[in-house]
């Protein structure tokens, strides 16, 4: 590697707004953040489920009367 082109790699902090801080290295010296893994609500187990079931039940019945249409003229 050539010298004195790369950025200088130290330990930082990154600070969540719900108040946690992980130190990790890396070019930047102070890092925040709005979510972490301490509050993202997929990690938490707060995730809200999309009912995908009832959006495919809506798309059948919507569009069955062209799936009749083509095993009619088959």
């Amino acid at each position: 590697m050539r010298d004195k082109i790369h950025p200088e790699y130290n330990p930082t902090t990154i600070k969540c707004a719900c108040g946690n801080e992980i130190t990790v290295g890396s070019t930047k010296s102070d890092i925040r953040v709005e979510i972490c893994s301490k509050c993202h609500p997929f990690f938490t187990g707060k995730q809200k489920l999309v009912d995908t079931a009832g959006r495919i039940e809506r798309f059948r019945k919507k569009y069955e009367k062209y799936q009749k249409q083509e095993t009619t003229t088959q």
